[in-house]
């Protein structure tokens, strides 16, 4: 029996409604997509890591980013994330998909190993350390890292018809309990509350500002991040009152799009 093929998909675009081009921004001398790319390859449990991203040319520059960094490249539907993903995954030949997006620079190559580990320990279809509001989260928000097997991916992408389904690729996985065998790996305590992720100018001076602090900007942990975020409580305020999309939020646009196309 082969070794199972174990991919992180990074979901990048760059027309975000908050803060369009935000995947290429500048943190600390490097594209932001280039910090998420470099720290999920430093997790061990990968195969392989590849970017999906859209057929908007705008994100050509997202395809010449990847061919710099030598990984491959997807292109596929800009609002049906689920079938980007799909597609992306079959390409690849994926038998688990990691599930990673752009916007989280923080990300820590350990904690992937963890949730995929925990995925494998537990024989799920899916696994993740946070789940989007309204469910209880212990991680903050920018470590987000969600573990599915092929053959439920393949089963949301048959089955999904709902919008948000479709544009946050896997709710139809964990909306409906018993659906699937899911698995939420927490932390021992709750951290929830912090925002890591950069979906908004302010978001993005904070977590320039964290590099700004780390001490070793290639191996760091989240744990380094925690240790300066509370040293530092200044830095909290920076991005706080932004509020975070729930899995049911879809983008405006999706809809105007298809009435363009009708």
């Amino acid at each position: 029996m082969r070794e199972q093929r174990v991919v992180a998909i990074i979901q990048a675009r760059m027309s975000s409604s908050r803060l369009p081009g935000k995947v290429l921004r500048d943190i600390h001398g490097k594209p932001m997509l280039v910090w998420v790319v470099e720290r999920a390859r430093r997790a061990q449990c990968l195969t392989e890591v590849m970017v999906a991203t859209t057929t908007d040319p705008a994100d050509d520059m997202i395809e010449q980013v990847c061919r710099q960094l030598g990984i491959a490249c997807f292109r596929g539907n800009g609002f049906d994330v689920l079938d980007r993903y799909y597609q992306a995954a079959r390409e690849a030949e994926a038998d688990v998909i990691v599930r990673i997006t752009a916007d989280c620079p923080l990300i820590d190559p350990g904690l992937i190993d963890v949730v995929v580990e925990r995925f494998f320990e537990k024989k799920v279809d899916f696994a993740a350390n946070r789940l989007p509001p309204p469910y209880q989260r212990t991680y903050p928000i920018g470590l987000d890292v969600e573990v599915v097997s092929f053959t439920a991916l393949q089963r949301a992408w048959q089955q999904a018809t709902e919008k948000h389904e479709r544009e946050h690729v896997l709710p139809y996985l964990y909306e409906i309990p018993g659906r699937f065998n899911i698995l939420t790996v927490d932390y021992e305590r709750d951290l929830g509350s912090y925002r890591w992720t950069v979906d908004t100018y302010q978001d993005l001076q904070f977590v320039q500002q964290v590099f700004a602090l780390l001490p070793d900007r290639e191996s760091f942990t989240w744990l380094d991040v925690l240790k300066i975020v509370q040293d530092n409580p200044h830095l909290n305020e920076i991005n706080a009152g932004i509020t975070h999309k729930t899995f049911k939020d879809v983008d405006a646009r999706a809809q105007k799009d298809k009435k363009d196309n009708a």
